[in-house]
């Protein structure tokens, strides 16, 4: 009898300890199933802001470096140039930046309001002696010029809109002439533009793309090893570029 209720009480111990081993193994997975699930939360949460913030990098970054109200025709009493003085045609034109001569079409056809706007501003002379003030070396690859603030708030005292001829896929070849606006807001072009000098992907907004007026047709190599490879004033990805850059003369005809 004795050894009978020793078997039953050692059964009763080896069935307890099983029954806790398995609580424990069970509780165990289920931790690490929390565990997992949480991970998963947070590297999920963690792309999320990465994308988002990537995307309000990428789309504003031709918006000026000291974003201003934009100006009204209201307000300034002065009108966008007419679509029609695009002719419709594309035009020949010849500047000098920083030293280096380079020669560009612009495409009446493609961009009529901005290049209408482009080529009143050449005639008038508002970009000689105009400074580029931004240069970008990582992601995107631009040169920005046209402000007569030198610093991303100037504009030749009006905006137009919307946005005309900007790629569908966002890609912007090397030597593409485009112009740069505020973010999201497709009727605050005016007198700035930007060069591309390396191809680039460059994500629309709610606004759309980034209105092409034209190409480069000579001289961006030159630009390059003068300007742009030498970076920034800062040192930086984005900023003043460290070589003065400065339109010392431009035409169009």
């Amino acid at each position: 009898m004795a050894q009978k209720n020793d078997n039953r009480v050692s059964k009763d111990v080896l069935s307890r300890a099983k029954t806790y081993e398995e609580r424990k193994a069970a509780h165990e997975k289920a931790l690490h199933k929390k565990r997992r699930i949480q991970r998963t939360a947070v590297w999920s949460s963690a792309v999320v802001v990465a994308l988002a913030l990537g995307i309000g990098i990428f789309s504003a970054v031709f918006t000026t470096l000291n974003p201003a109200p934009v100006p009204t025709a209201s307000e300034t009493g002065v009108s966008a140039p007419d679509p029609a003085l695009s002719e419709n045609r594309t035009w020949t034109g010849s500047m000098n930046v920083a030293g280096v001569p380079i020669t560009f079409e612009l495409d009446g056809a493609a961009s009529p309001q901005a290049v209408a706007s482009t080529v009143s501003l050449v005639n008038s002379g508002f970009y000689e002696g105009i400074s580029c003030h931004r240069l970008t070396t990582e992601g995107i690859y631009v040169l920005q010029c046209g402000d007569p603030n030198g610093d991303g708030s100037g504009g030749p005292g009006y905006s137009y809109g919307p946005v005309e001829n900007a790629p569908t896929d966002d890609l912007y070849p090397a030597g593409t002439i485009a112009m740069a606006r505020q973010g999201g807001n497709g009727s605050s072009m005016g007198s700035q533009f930007f060069i591309v000098y390396q191809d680039s992907i460059i994500p629309s907004d709610e606004a759309g793309g980034y209105t092409v007026i034209g190409r480069i047709t000579s001289g961006l190599p030159e630009l390059i090893t003068t300007v742009t490879s030498q970076g920034t004033d800062n040192g930086g990805t984005d900023g003043k570029p460290k070589v003065p850059v400065t339109i010392t003369s431009i035409s169009v005809q």
